[in-house]
């Protein structure tokens, strides 16, 4: 396994040893924990091993990056079957490693974890990083008249989970001229690039809160009202779905459609089919989760870098409100609903 995933140089002691040494030249260390579960997170139908690699470190660097952190290293525990092909594990490795090497200039790694047999693949990825002498960004510094942000896509994640799950794998769309030809967001489901060094760049810029957005840009803002004691009220106007989430919408809708076994329930009313796709696209902005884009706050008159984009402001109150109105219609993933 060592010689599949090289060393940073921040590694003292790598795997080989019970236990790897680390350097930690701010004298702090950011650490974070996900899981990564086959049948949850990912299917190995539809996600390459270097995608699920790829992924699994995704979701605890961008944890890291939300702190305002830049990434030292990854401990990764992997259960699998026993007929897990060894070349799959391989290719993982070197997901794990890309993802690494793409989220920091200071070459984060790899530098240990454990194995295990299972029934099917769990990866079990904690995230260490380093503050260069910040403050950490929490979720609890948001205060009224404070701008909302957001750097990195928002529904292309969950844009691309609805049309795998429709049927409409990334070829499909390249034959069928799309615009959601270029697969960028089956791509995004299956292998998202948070914008790992926004992080660090916002906690420069003074944000006062950020997160990452996993489980849903209104559920993760959530978490920050909540935590600050504020309304984060959101512009509907900065979050209109773009092209290619309409056209994935209404690629779905289609195959709903030809599908025999989509039925409309007797005595309901569908919504007219010209707003159905445009509902279906500003749901995967508002609640699809899984991009891992950095979502923060910033103090009034920050200018902020072209990729930040403001989607709202920090009121009085609580809770999270789209043009001053609750939302009604779910607000991300909940793990135990």
């Amino acid at each position: 396994m060592s010689a599949w995933l090289p060393p940073g140089p921040r590694t003292l002691v790598g795997i080989g040893d019970d236990a790897a040494v680390l350097a930690t030249p701010d004298g702090r260390v950011v650490a974070t924990t996900d899981f990564l579960l086959e049948g949850r997170h990912f299917r190995r139908d539809w996600s390459s091993a270097a995608d699920v690699g790829h992924k699994a470190a995704a979701r605890s660097l961008a944890d890291l990056a939300a702190m305002g952190a830049e990434p030292s290293a990854l401990l990764v525990a992997l259960a699998a079957p026993a007929d897990l092909p060894v070349s799959w594990a391989r290719e993982l490795a070197q997901g794990l490693a890309a993802e690494c090497a793409r989220a920091s200039r200071g070459g984060a790694s790899v530098i240990g974890g454990d194995t295990a047999r299972a029934d099917s693949v769990i990866l079990a990825v904690t995230g260490l990083g380093d503050l260069a002498g910040r403050a950490p960004v929490r979720r609890s510094g948001a205060a009224p008249g404070d701008l909302v942000a957001v750097a990195g896509p928002l529904g292309h994640s969950a844009a691309g989970l609805a049309l795998l799950t429709a049927g409409l794998s990334r070829g499909d769309l390249v034959a069928r001229g799309d615009l959601v030809a270029r697969g960028d967001l089956v791509a995004a489901h299956l292998r998202p690039a948070p914008p790992y060094d926004a992080g660090p760049e916002a906690a420069g810029l003074g944000a006062t809160a950020m997160i990452d957005v996993s489980d849903g840009l209104l559920a993760d803002l959530g978490h920050v009202a909540a935590a600050s004691g504020v309304r984060i009220d959101l512009a509907l106007a900065a979050l209109r779905p773009g092209d290619g989430l309409l056209t994935a919408a209404r690629a779905v809708r289609d195959a709903a459609r030809h599908d025999s076994s989509a039925r409309t329930a007797p005595g309901s009313r569908p919504a007219p089919a010209d707003t159905q796709p445009a509902e279906d696209a500003l749901g995967w902005v508002l609640s699809g989760g899984e991009d891992h884009s950095l979502a923060a706050t910033f103090p009034p008159g920050t200018r902020l870098p072209p990729r930040w984009r403001v989607i709202g402001a920090v009121r009085p109150g609580h809770g999270v409100v789209v043009d001053g109105q609750p939302w009604a219609q779910a607000h991300g993933w909940d793990h135990f609903a």
